[in-house]
């Protein structure tokens, strides 16, 4: 078997907790498909995580259509916003995860992701996005 291989199979035995499923929260979520342990990190991801940094005068020429793409799925503030260095055609679960004041799961400094208890399955996963991001939102 090809290191690659068995590097996907333990990925898969040990890595692999969530899929997506419609939200009661909002729209799509993120749900447990197994038992997660507290501390565990349910999105262990390879995709290239780094964003790059734009200014609004460097996306207003896009296609509107592509630009509220954008809004819905990047962080964004007055300054700057954030997108995916690997682009918008491909996503990590994480950007599905929906906001709560009671969360599950909590973004660590580091960037990686923590269940703050056990999940049961089934369970959707929620962040509290005023303490991943350092901001108030309103919905």
């Amino acid at each position: 078997m090809t290191s690659h291989k068995k590097k996907l199979l333990d990925h898969l035995q040990n890595e692999v907790f969530c899929r997506l499923g419609s939200s009661k929260t909002h729209g799509v979520g993120v749900f447990a498909i197994r038992p997660i342990k507290k501390d565990i990190n349910p999105l262990v991801s390879w995709l290239d995580g780094r964003e790059i940094k734009f200014t609004q005068a460097e996306l207003k020429h896009l296609p509107l259509a592509v630009r509220k793409q954008i809004e819905r799925f990047c962080f964004y503030d007055v300054k700057k916003t954030l997108i995916p260095r690997i682009g918008m055609n491909a996503m990590s679960m994480a950007i599905y995860l929906n906001h709560s004041k009671k969360p599950n799961l909590r973004l660590t400094k580091a960037g990686q992701f923590q269940a703050l208890r056990a999940i049961k399955k089934d369970e959707e996963l929620l962040i509290d996005y005023d303490d991943a991001f350092g901001e108030k939102h309103y919905f």
